[in-house]
């Protein structure tokens, strides 16, 4: 079967493609550039997915498109995000439809939904629409939206929404946020981190497994949560260190206490040039929402593996490509 997809040469898209190649499929791998890591036998096509005359050309003879392509960032407002993530979502969705595209996956977010308002998020839970939330997550949640005017229209379309995603393969020239939290514990120069604050993380692989099933069993228009096992991140970083024969981090500081110094470090931070000490940064840690991931599970057979499986195999990814030294056991 002929698929394509939508950001292929990213942390998801380029696990997603070792998975559809696995299967059989044809792939078309759409993308500013090609990825050298990418499996042998798939077509790249450089094209935007704010073009609609690109977009239709590029999904001509695809029979399931998964769309992938996302800015992030933890600014509030950001021209640029915003219209990628919802406009992108639309003109992708135009396209598939007037294309003839069986289905489309829409890779969106856990950040869709708003965290502060509910200590368990599931597919009915509330939306992040409120002002003062980050420009990312409204736009995820905007771009969802656009979506589902394409499906008022005949497109057969389903949305997955991943919780915090780490693990291997990760070949970008900088690492994604919670894999760069890893390969530090890894390295062991973490020695402290926030304690209680926890999030759910998942696989990469699981995820790409999961957008997968979507496209196979997915309902018409419903979302569908792809989340792995809630955690202390700081029991995440512990496990990196470990894998690699590195202690720890040894010094649990508490979130209460972050929290408090927040307003006097997000301005220092943000004038060295980071956004790792900041409230949109850690502000989900702040919640610590749950996740229910059992409408995924039930609909679609979906099951993610252990952190600790993951934890283990992303620092077995690190030695192998270079970005540790020997490890010690």
């Amino acid at each position: 079967m002929r698929v394509a997809v939508t950001g292929a040469a990213g942390f998801v898209g380029g696990n997603l493609l070792h998975q559809l190649v696995e299967h059989g499929h044809d792939v078309v791998a759409i993308d500013r550039t090609a990825s050298p890591h990418a499996p042998e036998g798939v077509r790249w096509v450089q094209a935007s997915v704010l073009d609609p005359e690109a977009m239709r050309e590029a999904l001509r003879d695809v029979e399931v498109v998964y769309h992938l392509v996302a800015m992030i960032t933890l600014r509030m407002e950001d021209e640029v995000a915003w219209r990628l993530n919802t406009e992108g979502v639309r003109t992708v969705a135009r396209a598939a439809l007037e294309s003839g595209v069986r289905k489309m996956v829409h890779l969106s977010s856990i950040h869709a939904f708003d965290q502060d308002l509910v200590d368990v998020i599931d597919e009915t839970a509330p939306r992040s629409e409120r002002p003062e939330i980050p420009v990312y997550d409204r736009s995820k949640w905007a771009g969802e939206q656009e979506l589902r005017k394409v499906i008022e229209d005949g497109l057969d379309a389903t949305v997955c929404n991943p919780t915090g995603v780490w693990g291997p393969a990760d070949h970008g020239a900088t690492l994604s946020r919670l894999n760069r939290l890893a390969h530090t514990a890894a390295r062991g120069r973490m020695p402290a981190f926030v304690s209680k604050a926890g999030f759910d993380l998942v696989d990469v692989r699981d995820v790409a497994t999961g957008v997968m099933l979507a496209a196979e069993k997915g309902r018409t228009g419903e979302n569908y949560l792809l989340g792995g096992e809630f955690a202390p991140i700081i029991d995440a970083m512990r496990l990196s260190a470990r894998a690699a024969g590195k202690p720890g981090p040894l010094v649990a500081l508490p979130i209460g206490a972050l929290a408090a110094v927040m307003p006097v470090l997000e301005p220092i931070n943000a004038r060295l040039g980071s956004d790792v000490l900041s409230k949109a940064a850690l502000g989900p840690l702040f919640a610590s929402p749950l996740v229910d991931i059992s409408k995924a599970r039930n609909e679609l057979g979906y099951s993610p593996r252990s952190m600790s499986a993951t934890a283990e195999e992303l620092v077995e990814f690190f030695a192998r490509s270079g970005r540790l030294g020997t490890r010690r056991r």
